[in-house]
């Protein structure tokens, strides 16, 4: 046997495996600093310790997509090595801040396996936790993924398509322990705008736009230590184009809402999510926003706002399918999740 890892194909995947993924890694003050170089983040909360110590917390917590990340990266040699796409998510909430100094595992459990029409791939549907040093999970979602064959000759397995909530409950929703926004400063964290002022079916274009380069993508993709081959080497694909990680467009867009949305401090839930078209060098990446939702918490002048969150390459703002219901070719990215704001 070959001691070098080709990764799985569809074919080696059957509902129950559970996959641990290595490698520990132990984030810091330097996955924030280089998260905050490659994306335009300035929520307060994750930006300053004075300002999440008036909020209650002991210090500021890294990004909540570091630790998305951060526990997605370790996933993808065993669950996305030989894949054409990352289709979706559901059902993820994060648990527990994500500290400089904390120790990040995952672990996956296979939930579904359906093979393709074409009898060349398949679709994977995993359930990752990923946990601290502590053994406490901090993240855990669902994603499904479509899968290369090794043999395209090999049997079908048994479809199995698990039964994913639509939305994550707002009351299952984790707030962190003492977080508190009864003493909120709207000028130190950008914008007035509360709870309060934002209605559902309210939307919102977030105006600035960023054009990704090969070189950002690079650097970002290697320090998640997501290894897809989709992402580095231009024979994994048919057009000879490196796909952009879905994560560097998710962590863009979030960016840019801070224009209009400064004040959705901390991202605590993922309802659904859909890469619903490749993204490319060269592709200039905007966003616009919708408000699907509003919701109490038990914490003090803290609510929870579910939104709609679109990225485009350059397409009109809160344009978002055409009249057949596909998604429209300039739209990369349609997420759906819940965050935390003074109310």
């Amino acid at each position: 046997m070959g001691k070098t890892n080709q990764g799985r194909f569809f074919e080696d995947y059957s509902v129950g495996d559970v996959l641990t993924h290595a490698v520990p890694r132990t984030v810091g003050a330097g996955e924030r600093a280089l998260y905050h170089a490659l994306y335009p983040a300035r929520h307060a909360l994750y930006s300053s310790d004075t300002f999440a110590q008036s909020c209650g917390l002991t210090a500021s917590p890294l990004d909540d997509m570091i630790a998305f990340h951060t526990v997605f990266g370790k996933t993808v040699p065993d669950v996305s090595l030989n894949a054409v796409a990352n289709l979706g998510y559901a059902e993820g909430r994060w648990l527990a801040p994500v500290w400089p100094g904390d120790t990040l595992t995952s672990a996956s459990e296979v939930i579904g396996v359906k093979q393709n029409s074409n009898g060349k791939t398949g679709v994977v549907w995993v359930r990752t936790t990923g946990r601290n040093q502590h053994g406490a999970p901090v993240l855990d979602y669902v994603r499904w993924v479509m899968v290369r064959k090794r043999d395209i000759d090999a049997p079908a397995p048994e479809t199995v398509v698990p039964d994913l909530a639509k939305v994550v409950a707002p009351q299952t929703l984790v707030v962190p322990s003492g977080l508190t926004f009864d003493g909120y400063d709207t000028a130190l964290s950008g914008e007035p705008h509360r709870l309060s002022d934002y209605k559902v079916g309210e939307q919102i274009d977030h105006v600035d736009g960023v054009t990704v380069e090969e070189a950002e993508h690079m650097m970002a993709t290697r320090l998640w230590q997501n290894t897809a081959k989709v992402h580095f080497d231009t024979s994994a694909r048919p057009d000879g184009t490196r796909l952009i990680y879905g994560g560097h467009v998710i962590s863009m867009a979030r960016a840019l809402s801070f224009n209009g949305l400064a004040n959705a401090q901390m991202v605590v839930g993922l309802n659904a999510g859909a890469h619903a078209n490749p993204c490319l060098a060269g592709d200039t990446i905007r966003a616009w926003s919708e408000v699907l939702d509003t919701a109490e918490t038990s914490a003090p002048g803290v609510g929870a706002i579910r939104l709609r969150l679109v990225a485009t390459k350059g397409g009109a703002p809160f344009a978002l399918r055409g009249e057949d219901g596909k998604y429209l070719p300039d739209v990369l990215l349609d997420l759906d999740y819940w965050a935390l704001m003074p109310t």
